[in-house]
């Protein structure tokens, strides 16, 4: 999954809407940010091989440290503490460790049997990634509606906040729309250094969520102009 990721994020807005989509952003991709920084390090294999699946030419051979289910509950756990100490915002906590968790799950739906429970342990994986129409059906319904969702609980202060946010969504529409033609990467360490520049991400959200305000926060009708951390 690469766009529904992005999906999780800005969704959280509306749960969590005092917290910076920076981090609520990093959250979901957080096993992504991991995963390419362990590769490089030899920790964990990728091997290309067009035809693995339909939709992507990778095998992940062995990534336990990044993607197994054990593996992304400590994760959600060390971030959202991480988070909690720093911004006292207990939604956001709660809503960023739900977040990094989702990865493993949206994961399941897409991969063939190759998303450990935990490492060295059994592998699960539903293999929607065989069927190429229902990848991009999935992934883009829930991408279109979350963008929908953060456009509608924010706004823009100032042009950063309206040209950022929109070139991140046709950025991401664009990248999306030619790792649907499932071109293999030239080699794994060219791969995993693209997949790194992932880290990205985060930023450029928090940089333009900055840049624009809550409309309404549920509940209370009472309209705030800036973020928690």
């Amino acid at each position: 999954m690469f766009i529904g990721h992005f999906a999780v994020g800005f969704a959280s807005k509306k749960i969590a809407p005092k917290a910076s989509l920076g981090p609520l952003m990093a959250a979901p991709l957080l096993l992504d940010l991991l995963w390419p920084l362990f590769v490089l390090a030899g920790w964990e294999r990728v091997r290309i091989a067009p035809g693995d699946t339909r939709f992507t030419p990778l095998e992940f051979v062995s990534y336990p440290w990044s993607h197994s289910l054990l593996a992304a509950a400590g994760w959600a756990a060390a971030f959202a503490l991480g988070y909690f100490a720093f911004s006292r915002y207990r939604e956001g906590a709660v809503v960023i460790a739900a977040g990094v968790l989702s990865h493993w799950f949206l994961d399941v739906v897409m991969h063939r049997p190759d998303m450990p429970l935990y490492p060295g342990g059994p592998r699960v994986g539903l293999g929607l990634w065989n069927s190429i129409a229902g990848t991009v059906l999935v992934e883009s319904a829930m991408f279109a509606a979350a963008v929908w969702l953060y456009a509608s609980v924010t706004r823009p202060r100032d042009r950063a906040g309206t040209y950022g946010f929109w070139s991140l969504v046709l950025f991401l529409t664009a990248a999306y729309a030619g790792a649907a033609q499932g071109t293999p990467p030239p080699g794994v360490r060219a791969l995993a250094l693209v997949g790194a520049a992932t880290w990205l991400f985060p930023f450029w959200a928090g940089w333009f969520d900055a840049h624009r305000e809550i409309v309404q926060l549920p509940g209370d009708g009472k309209r705030f102009s800036r973020s928690a951390p």
